[in-house]
């Protein structure tokens, strides 16, 4: 694979939208990082079904004739803040500090509802891997929405924690659907690995990826250095996505009475 599938900001992101993956690339989806000084404003009507996700500051969300003002300090210590529209629908943001939002579009003639997802009503918040494996592939995972709550949606959207050495996505799994992962680092000099299928991606702050083919994606932060990544999967025509595949060689490690090597003390 070359460097195609891996996207790179290492100074971040300027002052308005930032474009990183198109809807006409491969993976089928808009993605970018906008960013509002306070006192900004940003009126979002799109051809697209579009999610707008907090990743730091403060702002209101003023949409149907309502109002909701969310304010995120820590994408690492707090759920996410995100609102979820369909084409055609109006969101007005109102940045009451300097904010920073992940924007994430797909195509989806479907209608439904606009919601702000937090705490409240996202799906959940869940310790996954804990206590397998001596904890080394134990991490939270937010999924914010899927087709269970929101079923007329053709995305499926989430973040991870990933722990100071540690692993996620773990056991190494697949799927026919096509995803992104983005992320951010607890320390801006941070790193991790990013493997996409055979190949293998060194990430750091502000990098994206694209996910495709089927390939497994398993992650580790490197020691010292918290991984956040933003996920979304875009569901295929006939094909949503429900659960995804783990490889048949690693499917042991997902055993709680799974034997392993320890060192003899």
């Amino acid at each position: 694979m070359g460097t195609a599938f891996v996207v790179r900001h290492p100074r971040g992101f300027r002052h308005g939208y930032t474009p990183i993956v198109r809807v006409t690339d491969r993976v089928g989806m808009n993605f970018g990082i906008l960013k509002l000084n306070a006192g900004g404003r940003k009126d979002v009507t799109s051809p697209y079904e579009s999610a707008l996700v907090l990743m730091t500051g403060r702002l209101v969300f003023a949409y149907d004739g309502t109002t909701y003002e969310a304010h995120r300090r820590s994408i690492f210590d707090e759920d996410p803040r995100a609102i979820h529209f369909a084409r055609g629908a109006s969101v007005t943001v109102r940045a009451e500090s300097d904010c920073e939002i992940a924007v994430v579009q797909v195509r989806n003639e479907n209608a439904f509802r606009t919601v702000v997802f937090d705490a409240r009503n996202m799906i959940g918040s869940e310790k996954r891997g804990k206590g397998l494996l001596e904890n080394t592939s134990y991490r939270i995972v937010r999924t914010i929405f899927d087709l269970s709550n929101r079923p007329r949606s053709k995305l499926v959207l989430g973040e991870d924690i990933n722990f100071q050495g540690r692993w996620s996505s773990y056991p190494p799994h697949h799927h026919a659907q096509p995803e992104i992962y983005h992320y951010r680092f607890a320390r801006p000099q941070g790193y991790g690995h990013a493997e996409l299928g055979e190949d293998v991606y060194k990430v750091r702050n502000c990098d994206t990826i694209k996910i495709l083919d089927r390939n497994d994606h398993a992650q580790v932060a490197a020691p010292g250095y918290a991984m956040y990544y933003l996920w979304a999967i875009r569901h295929l025509p006939g094909n949503p996505y429900v659960k995804p595949d783990f490889t048949k060689a690693h499917r042991w490690a997902m055993d709680p009475k799974a034997t392993f090597w320890r060192p003899k003390r």
